[in-house]
């Protein structure tokens, strides 16, 4: 029994050192960070690489990595790796596009290491305090902030639709361009969808005008009649005024046509009581003259009937 037994870790110890840094080797000192645990990057001295196991270079930097982890304990640094392939989300929370990328960590500031792809200037790099001269990653652009925390979202559900999509071609095996056709239905109902609650939240919050113009129609037509109010008044003044002066014209032309009409009435007695009075005068040097001869006399009746027809 003791022979099948070493001869089955025999063959198990070559494949388990074939894959160095996986979460249950205990030889590796190579710390593995997922979506879980990501945050103990935030506290103390980190040097963190992002691969693929598929990238050459990556491969090529294994050995490299694995020994810089064993001289951690000296430098005072946590070595860590991510593999993008596993962990799309924390790739995107980083915003990594080329691999290998390295990123070192002093109590959750980032920089992004730069460097050759060697131990002794990854140990330079840590001695030396190079990292000092490296600007660090912005506040916004931090795996910490708001914004690159969507983008782990942005990425987790590229990665998922990317699983979906082989499994409905390496799978149900779909074709290609069927699958795309669903991804893009299915891209339009959630838009269409996503608009919809969009637009009625909006609606909630900030209901359009047209509720409010029954609850403030009393008061707009009570604001427009007052206005029409103090626009017709001074009209009405000037009115007012022009039909006074008119009434007072009118009636300054009859008091002018009474006044003539009087005055012409008092002159016009004026005169027949002058004449009057001179008939009488006349008569009366008439009557005082003494009695002459016929003719005389005749020429005096006419003289009086003169008289009497212009007292008339």
């Amino acid at each position: 029994m003791a022979g099948p037994a070493l001869l089955l870790v025999a063959l198990l110890g070559p494949a388990a050192s074939s894959s160095p840094g996986s979460p249950g080797q205990p030889r590796s000192r190579v710390r593995v960070l997922c979506g879980s645990n990501w945050s103990l990057a935030l506290q103390g001295q980190w040097m963190l690489e992002f691969y693929a196991p598929w990238c050459s270079t990556c491969q090529q930097m294994e050995l490299t990595w694995e020994s810089f982890a064993k001289e951690s304990e000296h430098l005072d640094i946590t070595v860590g790796k991510v593999d993008v392939t596993q962990e799309p989300g924390l790739s995107g929370r980083f915003f990594v596009t080329t691999l290998p990328t390295i990123y070192h960590a002093n109590n959750g500031v980032f920089r992004r290491y730069l460097g050759s792809w060697t131990l002794e200037e990854f140990q330079n790099y840590v001695l030396e305090r190079k990292w000092e001269a490296v600007e660090p990653v912005a506040g916004w652009k931090s795996p910490s902030s708001i914004m690159m925390h969507g983008m782990a979202g942005l990425f987790h559900l590229s990665g998922w639709i990317r699983q979906i999509h082989s499994y409905l071609t390496g799978t149900l095996g779909i074709h290609v361009w069927i699958s795309y056709a669903i991804f893009i239905l299915a891209t339009l109902l959630i838009g269409l969808f996503l608009g919809l609650i969009l637009v009625l939240i909006s609606d909630c919050l900030c209901p359009s005008k047209s509720r409010y113009r029954t609850e403030t129609s009393e008061e707009a037509i009570t604001k427009d009649n007052v206005e029409n109010a103090a626009l017709e008044e001074p009209e009405e003044v000037a009115e007012l005024s022009a039909d006074d002066a008119e009434e007072t014209a009118d009636v300054k032309d009859l008091s002018d046509g009474e006044d003539a009409a009087n005055s012409s009435d008092d002159g016009s007695e004026e005169d027949l009581a002058l004449g009057k009075e001179l008939g009488e005068e006349e008569v009366e040097d008439l009557n005082e003259q003494p009695l002459a001869d016929p003719e005389t006399e005749s020429s005096l009746r006419q003289r009086k009937n003169q008289v009497a027809d212009n007292g008339l």
